[in-house]
């Protein structure tokens, strides 16, 4: 079998880094405009472009002299058909956005990657409606139809892998696992939870898993949390699955998502601490191979997750 970077990213022990929170980096760092929080629009525009190059070199960075490997989001987390019309896109549209930015991961990856730097192209596949909260439970079919174009451009541009990230309920992470198996493209499934650690459909998070996990033959690569503080989710990840869990990228703010949902301001938490809740995530995690952040969170809180799950990083 060829090894590749993402044989290397799920079946070695090496821990890969991921970015934090670009969105929120976008628009409060770079003082750019994302309607309806979607990135891709950066893709079109030479500022774009080159404010998503900067973000993600200084994470190579930071991976290299940790001697990690890199997991590249694509900038599609709203590239998606539930998005299309307050976007103004329709499907022909949101395909070439999708493939654009993995063409964009590609060339960005082929400038940076080594032998000793291996960089994964993750396809970022978000929540077809708001990522806080949920107004209409999906069922898994009605997922899969809304998933699959983006799912399809994504693997057929070539990217490495898709992950459906922020999941709120279990339908649509069903139905995006669906589509990506179809698709023939290796996938990564991510949820997110309130305050109380429980999905924002209510469900336990390990039930959330279990039933997923039935639903799709286990059929996804590692399950992940994303989008909540680590006060909101350590407490959960002892369960019967945490053996499943691969990654975790976490909020920089302990807000609730109704809080951050009203902010007007952005709240960058504590990346010290921030560090040391994902090295007690490496204790107990013994398959904790993807660690990044999420909102609210950049280089720095990355940085100091690294340092304490990464010893030649410390």
């Amino acid at each position: 079998m060829t090894v590749t970077p993402l044989h290397q990213l799920v079946d070695s022990n090496r821990v890969f880094l991921a970015d934090g929170g670009l969105e929120t980096c976008m628009i409060y760092h770079e003082g750019l405009d994302l309607p309806h929080f979607a990135s891709f629009v950066l893709l079109e525009s030479a500022e774009g472009r080159a404010a998503l190059e900067r973000y993600f070199v200084r994470y190579f960075a930071l991976a290299k002299a940790a001697n990690t490997g890199f997991v590249l989001d694509t900038a599609t987390w709203r590239a998606n058909m539930g998005w299309a019309p307050a976007l103004g896109r329709n499907e022909a549209a949101l395909r070439a956005a999708n493939r654009l930015a993995v063409d964009f991961a590609n060339e960005l990856r082929k400038a940076h990657a080594t032998a000793d730097f291996p960089i994964v192209v993750n396809g970022a596949v978000g929540p077809s409606a708001d990522g806080y909260r949920v107004d209409t439970a999906l069922t898994a079919d009605a997922a899969e139809a809304i998933h699959r174009p983006q799912v399809e451009a994504l693997a057929d541009a070539g990217a490495d892998m898709v992950s459906a990230v922020t999941m709120t309920h279990v339908g649509e992470a069903v139905g995006i696992a669906r589509a990506a198996m179809k698709a023939g493209v290796p996938h990564a499934l991510s949820f997110t939870v309130e305050t109380d650690g429980k999905l924002p459909s209510g469900q336990p998070l390990h039930d959330a898993l279990a039933e997923t996990e039935a639903a799709t033959g286990g059929s996804a690569l590692f399950y992940m949390v994303n989008c909540a503080h680590p006060t909101h989710f350590a407490r959960e990840l002892s369960g019967p699955l945490h053996n499943r869990i691969g990654g975790i990228r976490a909020n920089a703010s302990r807000l609730s998502h109704a809080e951050l949902d009203v902010a007007t301001e952005l709240d960058d938490g504590d990346a010290i601490e921030f560090g040391h809740f994902y090295g007690a995530f490496g204790r107990y995690l013994p398959n904790l191979r993807l660690v990044g952040g999420c909102c609210g969170s950049d280089h720095r809180h990355v940085g100091e997750a690294c340092r304490h799950l990464v010893p030649t990083a410390a």
